[in-house]
């Protein structure tokens, strides 16, 4: 049996590899072991788990594209007239992407850029279903684009975040 913290720290380990999965500059190799791990952790924990775990990360990478709060107003990126506008117009380009699906997602950016917890915002209206879960990865997928594009380094954040999975595995 295994804790309440490794089911989360599991479900947000597969839901990055569900973006690594999107990503084209992910080797094969890797892509596929990404794969065997969302399916490891869908099997163990259930899909709803795994989409809670992208939601949350939805939320991490927003408030880490805004920044803090106390930044010159001239220097941060504006949640309402920048980002989520951005990221909504860009969410077409996935086909698989249904637009029945964007109040959800407009819903968990704002929950986001106002400094809510995501994933409890998300959880008051039920299940997550698979279509709404397929936006969410390329919501992140977009987030982490983005996030690479402001800091001039393509796969800077996923970089980032294999650094945090590993000292996160290192210190468990």
């Amino acid at each position: 049996m295994t804790s309440d913290g490794e089911v989360v720290d599991e479900a947000i380990h597969a839901a990055w590899d569900s973006y690594r999965i999107l990503e084209r500059r992910t080797p094969d190799a890797e892509r596929q072991q990404a794969q065997q791990r969302v399916q490891a952790a869908m099997d163990a924990y259930g899909r709803e788990e795994v989409s809670r775990g992208t939601v949350f990360l939805v939320g991490v990478m927003t408030a880490h594209i805004i920044g803090p709060q106390d930044v010159k107003e001239e220097d941060r990126l504006d949640p309402l007239s920048d980002l989520i506008p951005a990221v909504i117009r860009k969410l077409p380009d996935f086909e698989l992407a249904e637009p029945a699906q964007v109040p959800m997602i407009t819903g968990v950016l704002m929950a986001a850029a106002m400094g809510m917890n995501t994933v409890a915002w998300r959880d008051q209206f039920g299940t997550i279903s698979p279509k709404e879960a397929l936006a969410h990865n390329f919501v992140l997928w977009l987030l982490a684009d983005l996030f690479d594009s402001m800091v001039e380094q393509p796969g800077a954040t996923d970089q980032l975040m294999r650094k945090t999975f590993d000292s996160l595995a290192a210190t468990g």
